[in-house]
């Protein structure tokens, strides 16, 4: 009997051990409420769609463009859609980093770490060289 509920103990604990590097998954708002963004998991690492944009279209009508990407040829893409979040790895104890976050408003890319503080709310550090010289906003969870 001790054996079987070791067994089950242990299984319990490792399920719960394997999902947390998963916890990030799902979509999030950011704190303006401009964008919500779609966490997946590829591999062993995590990125991030732009799925929603509260105002997609420009004044014309027509769908917001890459237009501040320093690349030429991207600048004619569409915002909404973007992958904005790229490369990141679970460290553990929720934080993940290694990644990048792109600003589609400056065109720019930073380094950048994720820590999730619970299960709705996500800190969001873009930065340039060390983590010190950032920035960080909370992202909350989209309750669909």
């Amino acid at each position: 009997m001790k054996k079987i509920l070791f067994a089950l103990i242990f299984c319990i604990i490792s399920l719960h051990a394997f999902s947390q590097g998963d916890d990030i998954v799902g979509k999030w708002q950011n704190p303006s409420g401009e964008g919500r963004i779609e966490i997946s998991k590829e591999g062993d690492n995590f990125f991030g769609k732009l799925y929603w944009l509260k105002e997609p279209n420009d004044e014309n009508g027509q769908p917001k463009k890459d237009s501040k990407n320093p690349d030429k040829e991207k600048q004619s893409r569409p915002i909404q859609g973007l992958q904005i979040l790229q490369g990141f790895v679970d460290k553990g104890k929720g934080s993940y980093e290694d990644g990048t976050i792109y600003d589609p408003k400056s065109g720019k890319t930073y380094s950048c770490k994720m820590t999730l503080k619970d299960q709705n709310k996500l800190d969001i550090r873009g930065y340039v060289g060390v983590s010190l010289l950032g920035r960080t906003e909370t992202w909350t969870r989209v309750k669909e």
